[in-house]
């Protein structure tokens, strides 16, 4: 057995359907972990599963911001397989974006204020508050007994013999520039924080769990635009926000899905409490 191999483990992604999440779940099955894909859409997840190219994929119905969805989720892979060794909170939303005005001189950069006040609501927010960094303490929290059973399991061998919660926020995180929406980063240094929070806090109960966390750039999502079109955004400057990657282009697939491989794996034993920044330099050119 390799570093980087998950034989023998059981893994969650939630929103594991689409996008960077199913980039996970396909990366890890295919290290030979059984891997639950976790979402709202029960036909998504089936898809996702049937078409992916790898064996593995389980769906698994789950919204992340219902505490009994939750319950029921850590019945079913408790009944199913009595631990869980790899946890990644993906599950995510953007929020609203709101109107860019890029003429300084014009009357209407008067009223952008008064524009973004009206537009803006607290429903908004707390939406985006609950999803992005609500639910990776609820999902951590409700599936805490089945990580610790999953480390128990490796005890007394050679393998790691923690479990591993790894958090997925992003570049924007760690930029001050907002790039026309304000909830989006604010939930996602919330997840950063809360990432450290639980590590400090399982060190001293003795909980033995790494959490870590991924900061990802520009990769194709859900979330995104297609690919051809994230090419053309990666290569130059956008309006009212910052800078393109060094590297202009977006992330690929196994640039990112390795870093969490990494993260997941008995190689990644000694890693607890960083946040791994996979945006081909995004953040360095954006303060």
């Amino acid at each position: 057995m390799t570093g980087l191999d998950l034989n023998g483990k059981v893994a969650l992604v939630t929103g594991g359907a689409t996008g960077i999440g199913l980039m996970i779940a396909k990366c890890f099955a295919k290290n030979r972990a059984k891997v639950y894909i976790a979402g709202r859409r029960l036909e998504v997840l089936k898809k996702a599963s049937l078409e992916s190219g790898v064996d593995g994929l389980i769906p698994l119905q789950m919204d992340v911001v219902d505490k009994e969805s939750i319950r029921k989720a850590v019945q079913t892979v408790d009944q199913n397989d009595g631990k869980l060794d790899v946890l990644v909170n993906n599950a995510g939303i953007t929020g609203p974006f709101f109107p860019y005005i890029s003429d300084k001189s014009a009357p209407e950069h008067a009223k952008w204020g008064d524009t973004l006040f009206e537009q803006s609501s607290f429903e908004d927010w707390s939406k985006v508050l609950q999803t992005n960094t609500a639910a990776p303490f609820f999902v951590t929290i409700g599936f805490l007994s089945l990580l610790e059973r999953g480390a128990q399991s490796r005890a007394g061998t050679d393998a790691d013999e923690t479990s591993s919660v790894i958090n997925i926020s992003s570049a924007a995180a760690s930029m001050m520039l907002t790039n026309n929406n304000f909830t989006y980063p604010v939930s996602k240094a919330g997840v950063d924080h809360l990432t450290k929070s639980m590590t400090t806090q399982f060190s001293v109960n003795k909980t033995p769990i790494r959490v870590n966390c991924i900061e990802p750039g520009l990769f194709p999502s859900e979330l995104t635009a297609e690919r051809e079109e994230l090419v053309k955004r990666a290569q130059k400057a956008q309006p009212g926000r910052f800078n393109p990657a060094p590297l202009l282009r977006p992330g690929k697939d196994e640039e990112l899905a390795t870093a969490a491989l990494f993260l997941a794996s008995s190689a990644g034993g000694f890693t607890n409490g960083i946040i791994i920044r996979v945006d081909g330099g995004l953040a360095l050119v954006n303060p």
